[in-house]
């Protein structure tokens, strides 16, 4: 019997949870930016980031595709040559039954009884061709906006593709 790969939120069948005036203990978001960079550059090309499958991207994901992409940028092309924009925004509450860890545990927890969960963090629901991020920038820094946004696109747990549009 082949192993089926480990799946705990990316691929999720359930109705929207979203409503945060109704659960407590939302935690907040990690992105800190979702603007970064120039934002009055006047841009020649523009890369995105867009998902080729339906999936929930959890906010760390996304924090963690921003901070690679931005560092490489920043270093590569310089931080006035480009803006990074983070076009998902994290509403999914994802939920999590916890258990305990450790000897004697059996005795204490009651299984499955009762296991809504509590909320552990947030997600971006994407479907196919959902734009998550975008790059603009000056023409000669086409090929590191698409290595920043091949790098980003390995800290999330979807397939994307990545296209580079001209814009003059």
């Amino acid at each position: 019997m082949p192993l089926k790969p480990a799946r705990c939120y990316t691929h999720q069948q359930r109705p929207p949870y979203t409503r945060k005036e109704y659960i407590h203990g939302v935690p907040y978001p990690k992105i800190t930016k979702f603007v970064m960079g120039n934002v009055h550059l006047n841009p020649e090309v523009i890369g995105y980031l867009v998902s080729l499958e339906h999936g929930i991207i959890r906010h760390n994901a996304l924090e963690a595709a921003r901070v690679m992409a931005h560092k490489y940028l920043s270093t590569v092309a310089g931080e006035q040559n480009f803006t990074l924009i983070i076009r998902t925004y994290p509403h999914q509450v994802l939920r999590e039954h916890k258990m305990m860890a450790f000897a004697g545990a059996d005795r204490l927890q009651e299984g499955m009884r009762r296991a809504f969960g509590k909320p552990v963090g947030v997600g971006a629901v994407v479907d196919p061709e959902t734009i998550i991020v975008e790059i603009r920038g000056l023409k000669q820094h086409a090929e590191a906006i698409k290595e920043a946004l091949t790098r980003a696109s390995s800290k999330l747990p979807i397939k994307c593709r990545i296209d580079i549009v001209s814009l003059k």
